[in-house]
């Protein structure tokens, strides 16, 4: 019995025995499965990195590349006054880059980035112990090289399949390029926010001088905004950029960087930041102004720098004066100019942040009185003087019957003083004396490109137009009559200086003759010293205009002075009543705020308001017709220009059109014919002629001169006083005698 308890006891340790092996054998074949497939990943990885290594582009290449084109605007000193797109800065190699600035974001982003290799293993399961510890990811693993490698081709996007490609891209840069290389691409490149890329953006950006100067306390302002650049930018926090900076002097000391004296040393509260210079009220500016780079310049996506007219002095008056004179619930608007039309400030709203609509280039408004500067304008042209005798009193035309704002009249005055106390009668029979149809010319004349009434009303303000467009006519009046247009953009050149674009003087036109201007910046000088816009004075001459329009919906005032014309207009953007708004009180103070300090430093200019008839109006002889025949055109009811005789684009002569119109035919809407008297050169004794066209025929004269229409063939009401009634003496439409027309012509 015993002799078989232990033959049956061998036979199961011989079965356990056999059966051990084939465990064995299966535990084996599943580890060495497990080391195949970690050596297959191990090859397919090395693969991988291998061929990743070899399709990474160039050292140059990864430097030139840049995501946006950025745009940076220089103010009229040079200062920069706002950034557009993302801003690069100069690259700065390796040893260009202070040792502080290295080492304070080796020692916050990647305190083992020399000993690694793209990927950091301690970093990462660093990383996990914390988020099981904290139950979040408090600690980032990523490597320098990683975030390089996602800052250039991968987005944010916190998926496995990304984390993948960044840690091969990583491994095959690290194969590619050396450290300093790699270290060189990433503080060139990586966002500090604000638009700024790279250190020597951001340092441009923060304190205003290039990386190459960075302080110690500076790099670790610098170094600690990659974490979060909108939580820690300096200049949106500066109280939390300077508690993060202390962690990242911490974490200098504790690897090595810097020492703790050197540390106690850094003295953060001290850092001065980059000023700011308006970005709330130039932002009205550069919405204007940048996107006329499309026309200016050849397609480019290279970083270009804008060199503008704006005064960042001048703005912020500007910005001022209109926030501290716009009555509440209102809105206003500004535009300066200066003599050649560069435009010094210009105001679109009393916040940008809240309303970016630019109301000093896109608003229409109706402009109330400051209209009648182009009445007054073809008054004074047609003959008329400012001390012509004019009367005030009730006056109906077509049905329709003015009134002035206080409601009385003053009988007979002249011209100058109906112009500085607004009276609304006297502007409607100037505007059916000479046609509304030009004064409509006039306004065109002058540079309003929005339409134009002709209706009686036209003369008191009915048609809507732009603060910018109304500034420009003021502006012409005050370069004796010359054409002002107003420009931004001086010079464009690339971020290394090659010039792209540099502006040129425009060739001047003269719209009215200088006599003319002179007499209507006599009318504009007395409106503000004894009329409507007295609160604009300043101490120095000045001559403007106010604007009310009707239920105090606008007001407006324009004026100049020692060679700046400025444009102000307030109001609500529903139109609705503004009580007590009119163009001679917050307008008006509101002109006048800013003008001190825009004429503060220029020398005082008296206006030129005397009177110099060009000779051919003194003595009839050849000049009294002179241009070329494309400079003459005809003016139809409507105040719209119709050329018959130009057209070229250079005002070249064409022949006739083919719908068998010929000169001295009546126009093809049977409309009046102005000749446009004013088309020569300026001279040292007023105009000076240029070659004479050909001959018109008698119908062309009779047009021309009145004598077939009887409502041309009336006399202003200050001739019909004192001048004789000598049909020889009579004046046509432009105020040109009638004796001197038919001389000139008989003499040819």
């Amino acid at each position: 019995m015993t002799r078989n308890r232990r033959s049956n006891g061998s036979g199961r340790s011989a079965r356990r025995a056999e059966r051990q092996p084939g465990r064995f054998r299966w535990l084996r074949r599943i580890i060495l499965f497990f080391v195949f497939l970690g050596l297959l990943a191990v090859g397919g990885l090395a693969m991988a990195v291998w061929t990743t290594k070899n399709s990474l582009p160039s050292y140059s290449s990864l430097k030139a590349s840049e995501h946006g084109q950025t745009i940076v605007v220089h103010a009229r000193d040079g200062r920069e006054i706002v950034s557009i797109g993302p801003s690069y800065g100069r690259w700065l190699k390796y040893d260009q880059i202070p040792e502080s600035m290295r080492n304070a974001m080796v020692a916050v982003e990647d305190r083992r980035f020399y000993d690694h290799y793209g990927v950091d293993p301690i970093g990462v399961l660093r990383s996990v112990k914390v988020r099981v510890e904290t139950g979040a990811f408090r600690q980032g693993g990523s490597t320098i090289t990683q975030q390089l490698a996602r800052n250039i081709f991968l987005n944010n996007n916190k998926t496995f399949d990304r984390k993948v490609r960044e840690a091969i891209l990583a491994l095959a840069l690290e194969r590619k390029f050396t450290k300093q290389q790699i270290l060189e691409l990433y503080l060139n490149k990586v966002y500090f926010g604000g638009g700024a890329y790279g250190i020597d953006s951001a340092s441009r950006l923060f304190f205003s001088h290039p990386a190459t100067e960075l302080s110690t306390g500076e790099a670790a302002i610098i170094a600690g905004l990659v974490k979060a650049p909108s939580r820690y930018s300096p200049t949106a926090d500066a109280e939390a950029a300077v508690s993060r900076a202390h962690t990242v002097l911490a974490l200098m000391q504790q690897q090595g960087f810097i020492s703790a004296g050197e540390a106690a040393k850094v003295d953060l509260d001290t850092i001065e930041l980059k000023p700011e210079y308006g970005q709330n009220s130039v932002r009205y500016f550069t919405d204007w102004v940048l996107p006329q780079l499309d026309f200016i310049l050849p397609e480019t996506f290279e970083p270009i720098e804008v060199w503008t007219t704006l005064d960042l002095g001048m703005q912020r008056a500007a910005t001022t004066a209109v926030q501290n004179n716009v009555p509440k619930g209102a809105q206003g608007a500004l535009v300066s100019l200066d003599r050649d039309g560069a435009i010094l400030a210009m105001v679109g709203g009393t916040d940008y942040v809240e309303s970016n609509f630019n109301r000093a280039t896109d608003a229409l408004r109706q402009p109330g009185s400051a209209w009648k500067l182009f009445v007054y304008l073809a008054a004074l042209e047609a003959g008329f003087t400012p001390d012509s005798k004019v009367v005030d009193e009730p006056v109906e035309i077509e049905g329709w019957s003015p009134r002035n704002s206080g409601g009385g009249y003053a009988g007979e005055i002249d011209v100058r003083a109906a112009f500085a106390y607004s009276k609304n009668t006297v502007a409607a029979q100037l505007g059916d004396e000479v046609g509304f149809g030009t004064v409509a010319s006039m306004a065109q004349r002058f540079g309003i490109t929005s339409p134009i009434s002709t209706y009686p009303s036209m003369v008191l303000g009915a048609s809507e137009v732009r603060v910018i467009d109304l500034t420009r006519a003021f502006a012409a009046v005050q370069a004796k009559g010359t054409s002002v247009e107003p420009y931004g953009i001086t010079r464009v050149t690339t971020a290394s200086g090659e010039l792209l674009y540099e502006r040129r003087a425009k060739r001047e036109q003269l719209l009215v003759a200088p006599y003319v201007a002179a007499q209507m910046t006599d009318l504009l000088q007395t409106a503000v010293s004894t009329g409507t816009g007295r609160a604009a004075q300043i101490g120095r001459p000045v001559a403007g205009k106010t604007g009310t329009t009707s239920s105090n919906k606008d007001g407006w005032f324009l004026g100049f002075s020692s060679g700046v014309t400025t444009g102000v207009w307030m109001g609500r953007d529903d139109a609705k009543r503004v009580p007590g708004l009119q163009g001679g009180t917050a307008p008006a103070r509101a002109f006048a705020d800013y003008m001190k300090f825009a004429t503060a430093k220029r020398p005082v200019e008296e206006f030129d308001t005397e009177v110099k008839l060009p000779a051919w109006q003194l003595e009839p002889d050849d000049e009294a017709w002179f241009g070329e025949p494309g400079d003459y055109y005809f003016v139809d009811e409507n105040g719209n220009r119709i050329e018959p005789y130009g057209g070229g684009p250079d005002g070249e002569y064409l022949p006739p059109p083919d719908d068998g119109w010929r000169p001295g035919d009546p126009p093809r809407d049977g409309s009046g014919v102005r000749v446009e008297d004013y088309r020569g050169t300026v001279g040292t004794d007023g105009l000076v002629p240029s070659s004479p066209p050909s001959a018109v025929d008698e119908d062309f004269l009779d047009r021309a001169t009145g004598r077939e229409d009887p409502a041309l063939q009336r006399q202003p009401q200050g001739r019909q006083q004192g001048a004789s009634a000598d049909p020889a003496r009579r004046t046509g439409p432009s105020g040109m005698r009638v004796v001197d027309i038919q001389q000139s012509l008989n003499n040819r």
